[in-house]
């Protein structure tokens, strides 16, 4: 299930709209009022911002599994992806939005624009459709059936085969397939993609997100562009 969480703008002492801890909206415009133009170097942003947001997302229990950048007209969208074993809910991705904006504060106060120009933060964990790529991502997906690529079979080809995750460890994957039970080393193991299986929609469910924009937070697909992963 898709969870989305809006902080609101409280109003301060002098009237003025106040932004709540941890928000980023369209109101954030970088020091001085800077705006990155389209030829902006997004992948620089992005190693900054990784500097900035991972250790506080290690610090609160949890990985960091992307961050990405991308440019929506005028505003740029700052989209963290973050997990742990046996999942993260909506509270904990709200705790995580708050704790990566006040880093993100601090940064700035101490050394400057980490976006410079307009920016809405988005926290979010994992939704189905993300690739198996680490050991972590097979032994959170235990019990899923998952699809994969089996590198040099028998003749000499790649394969795909489909079973369930049975174990997994640093080491190697046990799947559960229709010729029975074996295990793979990762090395032998293309990105695995977990199966939707309609009896199980509640159990998979979609990415919990907390965005701290506003009400002007949802762009369209076609406004988005320049992403860098």
């Amino acid at each position: 299930m898709t969870q989305r969480g809006r902080a609101t703008r409280p109003t301060g002492p002098t009237g003025r709209p106040r932004r709540a801890a941890g928000q980023r909206g369209a109101d954030r415009v970088g020091r001085g009022g800077d705006r990155v133009g389209r030829g902006g170097d997004l992948a620089a942003r992005r190693a900054r911002l990784r500097e900035v947001i991972e250790p506080v997302v290690t610090d609160a229990g949890y990985d960091l599994e992307d961050l990405s950048v991308s440019r929506a007209g005028r505003r740029h969208v700052v989209r963290v992806i973050v997990d742990a074993d046996g999942g993260i809910n909506l509270d904990a991705v709200a705790d995580v939005s708050r704790a990566v904006s006040a880093a993100l504060d601090a940064a700035e106060e101490a050394g400057g624009d980490i976006v410079a120009g307009e920016y809405q933060l988005e926290v979010s964990s994992p939704g189905v459709d993300r690739p198996l790529t680490l050991p972590r991502h097979w032994r959170r997906n235990a019990g899923r059936l998952v699809k994969v690529t089996v590198r040099g079979g028998p003749e000499g080809g790649d394969r795909q085969l489909t079973g369930r995750v049975v174990d997994a460890d640093d080491e190697r994957v046990v799947l559960e397939t229709d010729a029975g039970r074996a295990e793979w080393s990762y090395a032998d193991l293309g990105p695995g993609r977990v199966q939707v299986e309609f009896n199980r929609l509640d159990e998979i469910g979609g990415a919990d997100e907390f965005d701290e924009a506003g009400d002007d937070a949802d762009l369209d697909d076609d406004d988005v562009e320049d992403e860098e992963r």
